[in-house]
């Protein structure tokens, strides 16, 4: 595993990238979302804990002023606890739907807007025992280890150094009245959730970014990963260069079959060669039908010989066109003057003008 990950020097590209975040597999940090809660517990304890602890004060000061007012047959037994535990879950639900709601965005803030339905698909080596024995007893499940050790000393060391102070006259909270030991319940609850809060920012950050670390580290590739991907993505380049050869000698042979059809061929005289089309009835100026240099310049030029073409030697003239027209192209109005010369040398040896 060490070896495998030792040979991903690559950066993960794009793709790979994506196709993690479409599995799921992306960097998140459970402190983060843990830290949201603290703070929105915190945000709650302030706001509205006052109006919660009057509210379970009420609810539960049969139990501590009249306990003896309750009647203890299992009847009515049944139907006190049902009420107590309805009275319980209208007062609480806020706060836990508060808690639902921060870690939805927690972990939106995180990595956004995610839909991984493959995270939860079910396979057979999620059940395996050999992986789940190296998720126990892996690296990174040592590291989690080591953290959470590390983060409930810190965070316990904090909380309490802050509540030792409030604990030295805890033999009198039995004397005070229970509005003013609630009171004091939530002055020590905040102190504490301030202190935590704050631990919890360092560790949070911290971890944040061994998640980006680790989860960058894992999706990195080897050099092989990213010649397949390349040939995923772009074809493979021997399939590339034949495909291209074929299209260069398909386009080769249907510009052969147009030379019979050309009016006169321009040489250099071996190494290029032009073919030109002109129906002084129909066409505004000559159009090139085939162009080539050696091997096919010579092909072009046997053609031409087979079918009675005329071909006039015109080096300059020659390159020129070849350089500056395409196949089925009329020649630029820069070369009429000497393409034109040439035209009237044809038609004049054809007889089709006179001198």
């Amino acid at each position: 595993m060490a070896e495998d990950q030792a040979s991903k020097t690559e950066e993960p590209t794009g793709k790979r990238i994506q196709q993690a975040r479409d599995k799921g597999q992306v960097a998140i940090s459970q402190e983060i979302k843990s830290w949201f809660i603290l703070l929105s517990a915190a945000l709650l304890i302030v706001s509205i804990a006052p109006q919660l602890m009057r509210d379970l004060s009420f609810s539960l000061s049969k139990f501590i002023l009249a306990p003896h007012a309750i009647s203890m047959d299992s009847r009515h037994v049944r139907f006190f606890f049902a009420d107590q535990l309805m009275d319980l879950a209208i007062i609480l639900a806020p706060v836990f739907g508060v808690f639902m709601i921060t870690a939805i965005i927690a972990t939106a803030l995180q990595v956004g807007l995610l839909w991984a339905p493959q995270k939860i698909k079910p396979e057979l080596r999620k059940i395996s025992i050999l992986q789940g024995f190296k998720r126990v007893f892996g690296m990174r499940a040592l590291i989690e280890f080591i953290k959470g050790i590390f983060k409930l000393s810190l965070v316990g060391l904090v909380a309490f150094a802050l509540a030792l102070p409030m604990m030295l006259d805890i033999e009198l909270l039995p004397t005070l009245e229970l509005v003013k030991t609630l009171d004091r319940m939530h002055m020590t609850v905040l102190l504490l959730m301030a202190g935590t809060i704050a631990v919890m920012t360092v560790i949070a950050a911290l971890d944040f970014a061994y998640q980006k670390y680790s989860n960058h580290q894992q999706m990195k590739m080897t050099k092989q990963e990213v010649k397949d991907e390349y040939k995923q993505q772009e074809g493979d380049p021997q399939v590339k260069a034949r495909i291209r050869q074929l299209r260069i000698e398909r386009a080769r042979q249907r510009m052969m079959a147009a030379v019979p059809n050309a009016d006169v061929v321009i040489t250099n005289p071996t190494h290029y060669a032009v073919a030109l089309e002109y129906k002084m009835d129909s066409m505004p100026a000559p159009k090139l039908l085939a162009k080539g240099v050696d091997e096919v310049a010579y092909r072009i030029r046997d053609v031409a010989e087979k079918n009675d073409i005329p071909v006039v030697e015109n080096p300059p003239l020659a390159r020129a066109l070849y350089a500056a027209v395409d196949l089925d192209e009329e020649i630029p109005e820069e070369h009429y003057m000497a393409v034109a010369e040439v035209i009237g040398y044809v038609m004049r040896l054809k007889g089709q003008i006179s001198d």
